[in-house]
């Protein structure tokens, strides 16, 4: 039956080239914009996760910036102390030379300054962008920086590790963490320990002082300071004064200022190596070795009993990794004597800085390469949830032409038909 109020054909052919239109429309954007997903309406699901992701993407170029920085304060702190190490060796080969009696130990002691300055100035220009790891001589700390901290060392504001952004963790619950890789300080500038005016239990902060009889042995425990609801418990504070007094024949004090990060240990070594120091530069036969946890044994071997006493001062300043090199003084024969005892402890300091700080570098570098290939491959992931396929949509594009001439062609036959009625009635 055929009607002129109705044309069946019409619409069918007008509902498909719509469609058709449609189908173009959207092919045309995938083609425009590159992506078959290009915004929530078109599928809202892959859209979230690829907007998700393409955050992270950013975090990530974020971070590998600060993988760089890192990179670059480290590298500039591990070869600031590998010249050091170089220069030590050169200071302890004119420290064996003042060994024989017939050289000229002025001229040797002058060369040795030169070095010590040399040091001191590289120490201070080893800094990128501010921040300066070859120093770290923080002291007097507040209550406040200590108080409710729990554990070994100091415990203060400012640690002796820098923190560099390494990652972005994301759990199954879409929880998002940072972590860090920590590059610990190291201390090698030639500045000179200032010791506090205040006492604090003196004897509260080593344990075993009294009488060492002759070519005898005695041990003294570093216990950190004594406990007090105050100070936040038994801590060691950057600032604080650990002295061993009582030594005949050394009258140089034997202390050790806590630099920020310390524990016992650190304190006992530290004892340790400005007692031998002091002893053999005042030609005295009393000597100390380092052993665990915060002990320090003292071998007296003069003919007369040494009573030591152990005392605890606050609000000093650590000095320097290196601050032993500004006693050094070889024109003497105990005090070359004394300098050839003391230059192996510095050398070892510089090269485990050294080390150190080649180990976290080579971290960082890797954990650099690997936030590379990360971003590299979350690009790719979401390239395959929201990107067009071209060839595809490209042969969709020529089909759909051909189709909507086709649908265009079909809807003019199709109006044509009411025209035929007109036939009927001639």
């Amino acid at each position: 039956m055929s009607s002129i109020l109705t044309n069946n054909s019409a619409m069918v052919a007008l509902q498909t080239l719509r469609n058709i239109n449609s189908n173009m429309s959207q092919t045309q954007g995938e083609i425009s914009t590159g992506k078959s997903v290009a915004s929530a309406k078109d599928n809202s699901a892959v859209w979230a996760i690829s907007k998700t992701m393409e955050s992270d993407v950013s975090g990530f170029k974020s971070i590998s910036s600060s993988l760089a920085l890192g990179e670059s304060t480290i590298a500039t702190a591990r070869s600031a102390s590998e010249q050091i190490t170089d220069l030590l060796g050169e200071i302890k080969g004119k420290i064996v030379n003042a060994q024989e009696s017939n050289m000229d130990r002025e001229k040797l002691q002058t060369d040795l300054s030169a070095i010590r300055d040399q040091i001191s100035s590289i120490v201070g220009s080893a800094q990128f962008n501010g921040l300066n790891l070859l120093s770290n001589r923080e002291g007097g700390a507040t209550v406040a920086q200590i108080v409710g901290n729990t554990g070994a060392g100091a415990g203060v504001k400012d640690s002796g590790t820098v923190s560099i952004l390494s990652s972005l963790d994301r759990d199954s619950a879409g929880n998002v963490t940072a972590s860090n890789i920590d590059a610990g300080k190291a201390d090698l500038g030639t500045q000179d320990v200032t010791v506090g005016s205040g006492t604090v239990l003196a004897a509260a902060a080593m344990t075993g002082a009294g009488a060492i009889a002759a070519a005898g042995t005695s041990t003294m425990t570093v216990v950190g300071e004594i406990a007090t609801a105050a100070r936040g418990g038994n801590r060691v504070l950057a600032g604080d004064g650990y002295a061993i007094g009582g030594l005949t024949g050394i009258t140089n004090a034997v202390n050790y200022v806590a630099r920020d990060g310390d524990t016992v240990t650190d304190i006992a070594r530290g004892l340790t190596e400005r007692l031998n120091f002091e002893a053999k530069a005042a030609g005295v036969d009393i000597s100390a070795t380092l052993g665990s946890n915060g002990a320090i044994e003292i071998t007296n071997n003069t003919a007369a009993s040494v009573t030591t006493t152990a005392a605890l001062t606050t609000g000093g300043t650590a000095g320097g990794g290196m601050a032993i090199l500004g006693d050094i003084d070889v024109s003497t024969e105990d005090g070359a004597k004394a300098a050839l005892s003391a230059i192996e402890g510095l050398t070892q300091t510089a090269v485990r800085a050294a080390a150190d700080f080649g180990s976290a570098q080579g971290r960082v570098e890797i954990q650099g390469e690997y936030v590379s290939n990360l971003m590299d491959s979350l690009k790719a992931g979401i390239g395959s949830l929201v990107d067009a396929n071209m060839e595809e949509t490209s042969a969709k594009l020529q089909a759909l032409q051909v189709q909507q001439q086709l649908g265009i062609q079909a809807l003019s036959i199709a109006n044509q038909a009411p025209q035929n009625i007109l036939s009927l009635f001639r």
